[in-house]
């Protein structure tokens, strides 16, 4: 892994394992013990030494909930999510989800392979967002629970036909989560076909590092290590073009309350009413080597984590369409910007773009990719 910035180790930081002092979970696994589309859910609960928990259903391969200590060791619920099967089948969002085989805009909701063009659902202005409305955050996954040399862990495992939501081929997807005694959550994806596909898995939760509910990100600090975006149009379809973001209002190379320049008059941030954007990590866009994305500080709580990833960059959404129509686990709305997303994949609308890193997968190649959401405080 790629050391951190010294301008993030001067900033006196001390590692939060301390044993949590407060359980917080408003359900039960009995809330999550149903059937969907004939199959059984539930719900599976890592824990580690040091007291942190990570709920995660079979339901989309959802992240329900990952307590996590501040710097005096309290726990809070820092992932946006509801209390039941139920519930989440009644909201019908990607929160927490698997995203997949596609995550974020395919333009115009097409692709073309060799002399194949695929059809898939346009959800989003005539595009095609998180593979349509259906995707494999509502599908049931197999769950198998391991105790691994890392620390407790589930796979989730799911195939995926030839031709559903559009995508070619017969489609073996598997999402191994697992909450090591480092207080890391570890997502490791793996896929493959057999027939070309294009494939850019990744994970929708939302984080808020004072709690679920607990006010705005606004305040939290960010750090990307990111120079360039992929240049959007109108609808946030990427054009082609790779731009420089060095001392606009889209750079967070340097720590960055995120409020600061969140309502900026700059023509990116317009377009997406906010952070809405694909950061192309610095690093070789094609080695898959794993480096530090960025990391999240939130000074009352002094919650910090930092994301790792494979992956070449990081989509980060600032809960722009968040409207307060949502109310979580704990009984409070989910209003304006109170949750974002650090979404580690490769850039959007890949398949349209030749000048993009690869997103197809060929037959008899397997997909690899791990990104490491790392919990402490300071």
């Amino acid at each position: 892994m790629r050391r951190l910035p010294l301008f993030v180790l001067a900033l006196a930081f001390a590692s939060c394992q301390q044993p949590a002092k407060k359980e917080l979970m408003p359900y039960t696994k009995a809330d999550f013990e149903t059937t969907v589309d004939g199959k059984q859910t539930g719900l599976y609960i890592l824990e580690n030494t040091n007291g942190m928990k990570v709920a995660i259903t079979n339901y989309g391969g959802k992240i329900v909930s990952i307590f996590a200590p501040d710097r005096d060791g309290n726990l809070a619920d820092v992932n946006l999510g509801w209390k039941s099967i139920q519930e989440y089948l009644d909201v019908d969002n990607e929160y927490g989800a698997i995203i997949g085989p596609y995550a974020n805009r395919i333009g115009n909701a097409t692709f073309t392979i060799d002399t194949a063009t695929y059809q898939l659902p346009a959800n989003d202005h005539g595009n095609c967002l998180h593979n349509g409305p259906i995707g494999f955050k509502h599908r049931v996954f197999d769950a198998e629970e391991k105790l691994t040399d890392e620390g407790q862990a589930v796979v989730m495992s799911i195939a995926s036909p030839d031709g559903e939501f559009g995508f070619p081929g017969n489609k073996q997807v598997s999402v191994t989560y697992t909450l090591t005694d480092n207080n890391e959550l570890k997502i490791d994806y793996e896929a493959t076909t057999d027939k070309a596909c294009p494939f850019n898995l990744t994970n929708h939760a939302y984080f808020n590092l004072k709690g679920e509910g607990n006010g705005d990100i606004l305040s939290h600090v960010m750090y990307l290590d990111a120079d360039s975006t992929t240049v959007i149009d109108e609808e946030l379809i990427p054009t082609g073009e790779i731009a420089s973001i060095k001392g606009t209002d889209l750079d967070f190379t340097s720590p960055t309350v995120i409020g600061e320049r969140i309502n900026s008059d700059y023509e990116p941030m317009k377009l997406g009413l906010g952070y809405d954007h694909n950061y192309i990590l610095n690093k070789d866009q094609n080695a898959g080597e794993m480096t530090l994305a960025g990391s999240l500080y939130e000074p009352e709580s002094g919650r910090y984590m930092e994301v790792f990833t494979t992956e070449p960059a990081i989509q980060f959404y600032s809960g722009n369409f968040q409207d307060g129509s949502l109310t979580g686990k704990y009984g409070k709305t989910f209003d304006h910007r109170t949750g974002l997303c650090l979404e580690t994949q490769h850039y959007p609308d890949s398949p349209n773009h030749p000048n993009f890193p690869n997103t197809i997968l060929m037959p008899g190649d397997t997909l690899h990719t791990t990104t490491i959401y790392k919990f402490s405080a300071k």
